[in-house]
């Protein structure tokens, strides 16, 4: 029986995610811009090279499954933050020699950006892990939303602060900046965790390492709700991740909105986000509620209040400019906030079903389908308004067809989640009995 989690330890693990954020909002928003605009490169080679950072993720099931061999989660954070931090800094070097060898810098860059996802995979990894392992089960949602909205946090302090000491702007300000900020964060990260697990290893090592990687995978692949619960991860950050490039040129085009106008609807949908997140972790502490079949509630509204409010955003092209966008869109971003932080709670808890000393290997596939939907995402929605913009002949409309669509595929969130927990013909006892006893 191993020790629940102090609140305080918690946020230790949050600091975490906040330097992870850190590192991460400059190579996929700092350094993408840079590319483009100082160093005048096409936006498909920051796209690829982001795109490469998540498809590298897929490695997350190898690493859950290296931790759970070892039995604690500690090494793998810090080893996954150096690789992180050593990919951001090098991202930033890569990105300033591209501006005088484009061939040299676009290798670094691969290099770079295969580093970054590594070290996101396995600092994630483990990272989630030890709160499923460690955390309360009445205390998940609130864990989680403390932890997300750190990782939120650690995007908006890294993108001012480092944007005021990018002035004036030089390429090697750029990598200086960049460095000292992934070396800050590794420090942050290190000294956060250090001492947060404790010694009684939850996973048998000596079960665990002697199982190999294909079979660990198959064992967990097998299990019904492992497997249904990966679909609807995939399903759901699919349509999650799908709006996010377009939904500001919509607001150009439609609304006739400012860059700074649709930027500032940008905000207000991730302010939803927040409280959405916020709204659950309240709730579940409140009554004391946070069992997984509770959790699996929030999802399933939460994915139908999200395909509700992607359809009052396409209603935007229908309706034009007397149409609440506004409202559609925080209540969207409330909405995600409901089902995410959910879902987040749920494979906390899921983490613990099934197999013994697989629950790496188990939140490795949660991440792995996370990372590629997002990865999917952008070029899902872009691809779609641009074919549909084709076959139209209307930008408007062609919007308005595939927020639709992305209505559609949250419904189907919906349904999945509430599938999520049924226990399969061949389970004699139901998934929440499950889980519940393994927490």
């Amino acid at each position: 029986m191993t020790s629940s989690l102090s609140w305080f330890s918690i946020i230790r693990i949050g600091l975490v995610q906040t330097a992870i954020g850190a590192i991460v909002v400059q190579t996929t928003s700092t350094l993408n811009r840079v590319m483009v605009i100082e160093i005048g490169l096409p936006a498909i080679v920051p796209g690829l090279l982001v795109t490469l950072h998540y498809a590298v993720q897929a490695l997350r099931p190898k690493w859950g499954h290296l931790s759970d061999g070892g039995g604690r989660r500690t090494p793998w954070i810090i080893a996954g933050m150096a690789l992180l931090a050593s990919g951001g800094a090098l991202a930033s070097v890569a990105t300033a020699l591209m501006a005088t060898q484009q061939v040299a810098g676009m290798a670094l860059g691969v290099v770079a950006f295969l580093l970054i996802g590594m070290g996101v995979g396995a600092a994630g990894t483990s990272l989630l892990t030890l709160l499923a392992e460690r955390v309360a089960a009445a205390n998940r949602a609130a864990a989680a939303t403390i932890v997300w909205t750190m990782m939120i946090a650690g995007f908006a302090i890294t993108a001012i602060s480092t944007g005021k000491a990018l002035d004036p702007f030089s390429l090697e300000r750029l990598v200086t900046v960049t460095s000292v900020t992934c070396l800050i964060a590794f420090c942050v990260s290190a000294l956060a965790i250090h001492g947060v697990e404790t010694k009684d290893p939850v996973a048998n090592p000596k079960v665990t390492a002697k199982t190999p990687f294909r079979q660990a995978v198959a064992e967990v692949w097998s299990e019904p709700a492992t497997l249904r619960f990966t679909i609807f991860i995939f399903v759901s950050m699919l349509a999650y991740n799908a709006q996010d490039l377009i939904l500001e040129p919509f607001a150009g085009i439609v609304y006739g909105m400012t860059p700074g106008q649709s930027t500032q609807l940008g905000g207000l949908q991730h302010a939803g986000v927040l409280v959405g997140m916020i709204g659950v972790a309240v709730v579940t502490q409140i009554f004391k509620r946070g069992e997984a079949h509770v959790l699996r509630q929030f999802m399933v509204w939460g994915c139908l209040a999200s395909a509700i409010s992607m359809a009052a955003v396409a209603m935007g092209g229908v309706m034009g400019a007397q149409w609440p966008i506004r409202s559609a869109v925080f209540s969207l971003g409330v909405a995600n906030g409901v089902f995410s932080i959910a879902a987040i709670g749920a494979m906390m808890a899921m983490a613990r079903s099934g197999h013994a000393s697989r629950e790496g290997v188990r939140m490795g596939l949660w991440g792995a389908a996370q990372a590629i939907a997002f990865a999917l995402g952008g070029l899902v929605g872009t691809s779609a308004v641009d074919l549909a913009r084709i076959a139209s002949g209307s930008p408007t409309l062609a919007y308005t067809i595939v927020f639709f669509g992305e209505a559609v595929a949250f419904a189907l969130a919906a349904l999945l989640a509430f599938y999520v927990g049924k226990p399969a013909k061949d389970e004699p006892t139901s998934f929440t009995q499950d889980v519940e006893q393994a927490a």
